[in-house]
């Protein structure tokens, strides 16, 4: 029971912030459409050839994703935990299936359901490597063999760029031990975000048993340069996006993104 409640009060604080945080406006702003068009051109990509997908997405937020794709003819069903967020959605009224839930109990789906299924969102919240692979293996459980899922997380070395060093909290970061010795941040539920590295990225793939397509920068460097892309000319600004484009499967430059999404397909069961 205080487990339960200790993930209950995790939730409501989750909650409060999304009450205030404007996602609605998250993905339009200049370094957020360089996400969005990013993560698109990869949905796109591996819904070719399957005109009646049926897809899922977890943490769907305000529905930038679900909403898009259910105008383009696709199957959507939608879950959100923001009660506020999934008000927005729904007032759409858009033809995604909307509920409210989260990434560790998609129990009201069947085993083996979507073509489809996107987890952008709900990893970065979710603190305890058990957490972060039940999400994935939920995820599996009701993904089709065969079909695909996209896990997006927050890397910890934009964290460390942007925070520690940026905005110099550095010193106050290693001293109350949110940085350990090898500049990995330490984070829990009150601070609300997970940051990650490529090496927990892949342990939670291969433990949740699938295949990888591919590893991606969803956007780059764009969110070191919210400043300098808001500046841009609209030409410099298409240059960067295409930029951005030909480098995002660099995996060079991965583990400096702000955002990856790792593209994962669940194995043929074996005849």
């Amino acid at each position: 029971m205080e487990q339960l409640q200790m993930g209950r009060d995790r939730m409501t604080e989750l909650e409060k912030y999304y009450n205030k945080f404007n996602e609605e406006k998250r993905l339009t702003r200049r370094h957020g459409r360089i996400e969005y068009i990013t993560s698109m051109k990869y949905i796109h990509k591996y819904l070719e050839g399957i005109s009646d997908a049926r897809i899922l997405d977890v943490g769907a937020g305000t529905g930038r994703y679900s909403v898009a794709l259910a105008d383009e003819g696709y199957d959507v069903t939608a879950v959100e935990l923001v009660k506020y967020n999934l008000g927005i959605l729904k007032a759409k009224k858009s033809s995604v299936k909307a509920y409210q839930g989260n990434a560790l109990d998609l129990s009201r789906f069947s085993d083996n359901t979507f073509d489809m299924t996107l987890l952008f969102g709900p990893l970065y919240h979710l603190f305890d490597f058990s957490d972060k692979l039940q999400a994935i293996c939920e995820a599996k459980r009701v993904t089709k063999p065969g079909g695909i899922i996209m896990a997006a997380y927050c890397m910890n070395e934009y964290s460390v760029i942007t925070h520690a060093f940026k905005e110099n909290y550095i010193k106050e970061s290693l001293e109350t031990g949110k940085l350990n010795a090898g500049f990995q941040t330490v984070t829990d539920a009150e601070d609300l975000y997970s940051y990650v590295r490529v090496e927990e990225i892949n342990r939670l793939y291969r433990e949740a048993g699938l295949e990888r397509q591919q590893l991606i920068a969803s956007d780059g460097p764009a969110n070191y340069l919210r400043s300098v892309l808001n500046a841009m000319d609209e030409e410099t600004y298409e240059l960067f996006l295409q930029y951005h484009l030909a480098t995002c499967e660099r995996q060079d430059l991965i583990g400096a993104s702000a955002h990856t999404v790792d593209i994962l397909r669940r194995k043929q069961d074996k005849k």
